[in-house]
């Protein structure tokens, strides 16, 4: 045996709402996309991408420390509507 796990890494990103690490998997990625914080399940669409727990929690948090005007290096505030309204749907789908 070479001494290698059977098992992958898990890739981490830092959620930019409570600064925590977690598996990429767990976490939604979001693109500016025309001044607007987009969400990006799929994880394909171009350009810098930050990563948030899909919890509104985490997103209230990087929006009150305005994380993600930081994080895409955009100037002046991003909208962040279409991003709460897809948090609050991926939050309602795990509540059962």
């Amino acid at each position: 045996m070479s001494g290698r796990t059977p098992a992958r890494a898990c890739p981490e990103r830092t959620c930019v709402g409570c600064r925590e690490r977690a598996a990429k998997s767990d976490l939604l990625r979001i693109v500016a996309i025309e001044g607007a914080c987009v969400p990006d399940p799929s994880g394909t669409l171009p350009g810098r991408g930050a990563y948030v727990h899909p919890a509104l929690v985490c997103l209230d948090l990087a929006v009150r420390r305005r994380a993600f005007p930081r994080a895409f290096r955009a100037q002046g505030p991003l909208d962040t509507e279409a991003l709460r309204r897809a948090v609050e749907t991926v939050a309602e789908q795990a509540t059962p």
